[in-house]
């Protein structure tokens, strides 16, 4: 009798459909509901109320991060394990922030995420091993939230002005949280910085 409703974000067709048809295999577990954008992850799990939802972190729309947290508020009795090809630490540490209770990567057996799947189901807290150790050896992400904001806004060439008028601030307080977002990732520019925050997963 197959009783672990999963429901399964993962914007890459082709792997969505191998892992439906992986988990499907499993006795105890149904995929009850597939989606391909962060945005379309809250209102498949109001409807389809699984007991799971494994999520991907780069989604199209809302990040599997972000979803993670709009699980918690709206739908809190569903268990959230995120599985990424990124482990990165920041990643971790922020999934962890957001409430989900695994987090693995891609490359794992299908059989450590079927188990990771009945695990987070009864509680526990499933975290791959190598990531856990680099998370607390790599310390918090040392950007504020504001300086994320403005990060994730300077991307595809925008300029200050851009970024200002976007998050309705001065342009000389987007020029000081560039500057203080470029010290504290240790680049010289924002593009590295950038390039910098997101390989930490502070972005």
């Amino acid at each position: 009798m197959k009783n672990i409703r999963v429901l399964l974000a993962e914007d890459q067709g082709m792997m969505r459909g191998a892992l439906a048809l992986l988990l499907g295999m499993e006795d105890d577990i149904e995929v009850v509901a597939q989606v391909a954008t962060g945005d379309a992850i809250v209102d498949a799990a109001l409807l389809h109320r699984p007991d799971v939802a494994l999520l991907d972190i780069e989604l199209p729309g809302l990040s599997g991060l972000d979803a993670a947290e709009q699980l918690r508020e709206q739908a809190p009795d569903c268990r959230v394990l995120i599985l990424t090809t990124f482990g990165r630490p920041g990643y971790l540490r922020r999934a962890m922030e957001a409430g989900a209770a695994g987090f693995l990567v891609k490359d794992g057996p299908v059989e450590e995420l079927a188990e990771a799947v009945r695990r987070v189901l009864t509680g526990e807290t499933v975290v791959d091993p190598a990531l856990a150790a680099a998370a607390l050896s790599a310390g918090p992400s040392p950007l504020t939230a504001r300086e994320c904001d403005v990060l994730k806004a300077s991307v595809d060439g925008a300029t200050v002005a851009d970024i200002a008028g976007k998050l309705h601030l001065s342009e000389s307080t987007v020029r000081n949280y560039l500057s203080s977002a470029i010290g504290k990732t240790g680049t010289r520019n924002r593009a590295e910085a950038v390039r910098e925050a997101r390989q930490q997963g502070w972005l």
